[in-house]
């Protein structure tokens, strides 16, 4: 279980630029939960990931995963914790090493490293295994260097070694922002099936609304550092982009005028 309670995040308190990005936000995950994130831009969305992750500390409130308390942990201390995949596919791997020196790393974070042969013959057999699920072609490229693949083999790649120990949860910040459409919805697919395989407890931001209903059992919608709506279930099976709209409108007592969430409807 995870729980957030309360946390508030003020950038640059007491100046002219003065940002107020969490506003009291609180939010409990069960294990397995695969929750979508979607917003306006400037809603709190990735500043709501950031705090999870302990890129910066909170001002007030606490983070819980299980009955451990996170809050004070800086970053690099909270990572055993999680997996994590960004908008930018050149983020998350080590573009100068070759796509089996990337999963040995994802593989051997956190465990005590000792002389001895880089990869095993054991090692590279199980990552030809977990590359031929992506159905990508990548179990015949292990020795390219991950420079010269695309975003999206990149992306389906990075989703790999953040899900490879099985992390207590999972964030996914706009991953497949980045990519054309039909890659998208590749890595997507690739996102559900390790998601379901693993029942790893996920939080996906994304700007796209379509994604945001047809992706995991929960959705939340935030609006100028809080959440405002929190559906699940046989209410989220239902959800249409049409009564997604309305009820931002009724909560928030403003239209939705991210042109980017709604273009892409």
């Amino acid at each position: 279980m995870i729980q957030i309670k309360n946390i508030y995040k003020t950038f640059n308190p007491g100046t002219i630029n003065e940002k107020r990005a969490l506003n009291g936000v609180s939010l409990t995950l069960e294990d397995g939960d695969f929750v979508t994130v979607i917003g306006g831009n400037g809603a709190g969305k990735s500043t709501l990931l950031n705090a999870i992750a302990g890129v910066w500390p909170v001002d007030e409130g606490s983070i819980y995963f299980d009955d451990v308390n996170v809050t004070g942990l800086c970053e690099f201390r909270r990572a055993k914790y999680l997996g994590r995949v960004f908008q930018d596919p050149m983020t998350g791997t080590a573009a100068d090493m070759q796509i089996d020196e990337n999963l040995a790393l994802a593989a051997r974070r956190g465990k005590l490293r000792l002389w001895g042969w880089g990869i095993t013959a054991a090692e590279r057999q199980e990552y030809k295994k977990l590359l031929q699920s992506l159905d990508l072609g990548l179990e015949e490229r292990m020795t390219a260097k991950v420079g010269l693949l695309s975003g999206g083999q990149r992306q389906a790649l990075t989703l790999l070694m953040a899900t490879l120990q099985k992390p207590k949860m999972l964030l996914l910040d706009e991953h497949t922002a980045a990519l054309d459409p039909k890659t998208a919805a590749k890595v997507l697919a690739t996102t559900d099936r390790i998601v379901e395989e693993h029942g790893l407890t996920t939080m996906m931001v994304t700007h796209n609304m379509r994604d945001a209903i047809a992706h995991g059992n929960r959705l939340i919608m935030m609006d100028e550092g809080r959440i405002i709506l929190d559906i699940r279930g046989e209410e989220k099976k239902r959800l249409t982009i049409e009564d997604l709209l309305h009820k931002f409108e009724e909560v928030s007592g403003e239209e939705f005028t991210n042109d980017q969430a709604i273009l892409s409807k």
